[in-house]
């Protein structure tokens, strides 16, 4: 997603916040209903939904449980990294394996979520991709044992 921050303010008005948050309880939810939600046309939801998408502020996807479809390890990475932070976690960001990349400060200077299909996977990915990365100095791998929770509810708040 490309977070275009300075952009997004304006386009978050009322009406947006909750065509985002109808969306957010149901994407396949339909421009006629969410219509009739909020009290516009189907057509001007359809273009305020495209605006919202245009410009970086959302997107609709299918989310899934990554064991039900055939990744068994899934686990967060901190990074340990030296030069630009920018250049190593857009590297990172690059894998395919990885889903999530942020910046951070305290311990890590780069946290990564990896979704694998086995420890093997893993493995290879943690020695062959993430540790060749130029850049990662260091590296502590914390693997999920269960997912408790995963929501992507919070709304617009």
């Amino acid at each position: 997603m490309n977070h275009q921050l300075s952009r997004a303010p304006a386009l978050l008005d009322r009406i947006n916040r909750t065509i985002i948050e109808q969306l957010q309880q149901d994407g396949r939810r339909s421009y006629a209903a969410i219509a009739k939600e909020i009290g516009l046309s189907e057509a001007a939801v359809r273009q305020r939904v495209q605006r919202l998408l245009e410009a970086g502020v959302m997107q609709v996807v299918a989310v899934t449980d990554p064991l039900t479809v055939g990744f068994n390890r899934q686990a967060m990475i901190g990074v340990r990294a030296g030069g630009d932070l920018r250049q190593v976690a857009a590297k990172l960001a690059a894998l395919a394996e990885v889903d999530y990349v942020v910046i951070t400060s305290g311990r890590f200077d780069i946290l990564i979520e990896v979704v694998c299909e086995d420890d093997e996977q893993l493995l290879q990915l943690l020695n062959d991709g993430i540790r060749a990365v130029d850049g990662v100095r260091d590296t502590e791998t914390l693997v999920y044992l269960r997912l408790v929770k995963q929501t992507y509810s919070w709304g617009t708040r």
